[in-house]
């Protein structure tokens, strides 16, 4: 856990593997403390991208979960919230949507109201909610999320930054920049003094925030942004890495807008190939890059 913390998740593999042998042969497969491993395995197959090897460990630790502790505990909650989060990474919402809303309900009945676990379960419905573009049921959801960190965590917490930078990007989706930049600087600031500069969610903070600053038409203050947090996803988490590939369309994107197209290129064509190989040629996101490279190969044949 530890290592995967850092990023080191070719470190961390083996021994989630190692302890899921254990736990299977002195437990046994049902037991809730193999479950607990195999959602660890799952979880960390999923930051790297891994979602087919995910999926089946997942649903087993929900299986395992609700036979062994029941369908209103606090772990099976948990099971189906980290389930619908891969399920959200493929795009399929309406799957994820329905267990993410029994995940939220769970939690409310089981815990306390103000529990730090509410709150990601807030988060998490929220952000599914932003993908579906459902922005003014996803608000209130995030403010109230917020609310719950601070007073639970505090202000200064890597999970607090976390809620602060997802409330700042609904604002920035509905154009209220003056809303968020405080917010995004505030989580930049608070992800670099506790997980350091080079951790892969201070680069999602510098992202967000550099899409702030272009969306204001800052391409100057933007672009070391977006290149530190290329730079970061890169070192922590591989090149072939969809959140590599999501790093290096985000900075394509910029150089596109400022007109520098032979830069832009390459980026998108990297990107796209990575996309394809995740996600499959017919996936939105997929067909998105695949657009913005036609469109960068476009003008650069009208600049020659």
């Amino acid at each position: 856990m530890l290592l995967k913390a850092d990023g080191d998740y070719a470190g961390a593999e083996p021994l989630y593997r190692r302890a899921l042998a254990i736990d299977e042969k002195a437990l046994g497969p049902d037991h809730p403390d193999t479950a607990t491993t195999l959602n660890n395995l799952a979880l960390l197959l999923l930051a790297k991208g891994d979602y087919a090897g995910a999926e089946p460990l997942l649903r087993r630790t929900l299986a395992i979960r609700e036979t062994a502790l029941g369908p209103e505990h606090p772990d099976t909650a948990a099971a189906l919230n980290n389930l619908a989060e891969l399920l959200k990474a493929k795009g399929d919402y309406a799957a994820a949507e329905p267990l993410l809303r029994r995940a939220l309900a769970i939690r409310e009945k089981a815990l306390e109201p103000e529990h730090e676990d509410t709150a990601t379960a807030l988060n998490n419905l929220a952000a599914l909610l932003v993908a579906r573009r459902d922005y003014a049921g996803a608000e209130p959801l995030y403010r109230r999320a917020l609310a719950i960190d601070e007073k639970a965590l505090g202000p200064d917490r890597p999970d607090t930054a976390t809620t602060l930078n997802n409330l700042a990007v609904l604002l920035l989706s509905n154009g209220d920049y003056a809303g968020a930049e405080p917010l995004l600087r505030r989580a930049l600031a608070i992800r670099e003094t506790a997980l350091g500069p080079e951790h892969p969610d201070t680069a999602s903070a510098l992202n967000s925030l550099a899409a702030l600053l272009a969306d204001k038409g800052d391409y100057a203050g933007a672009e070391p942004l977006y290149r530190r947090a290329l730079a970061i996803v890169e070192k922590a988490l591989g090149p072939e890495h969809p959140n590599t590939a999501t790093a290096r369309n985000n900075l394509a994107e910029l150089l596109l807008a400022r007109g520098d197209y032979a830069v832009a290129e390459p980026l998108y064509r990297r990107a796209l190939g990575i996309y394809e190989s995740a996600f499959g040629a017919n996936d939105p996101r997929t067909q998105n890059i695949r657009s913005s490279l036609l469109d960068a190969q476009e003008r650069l044949r009208q600049r020659q």
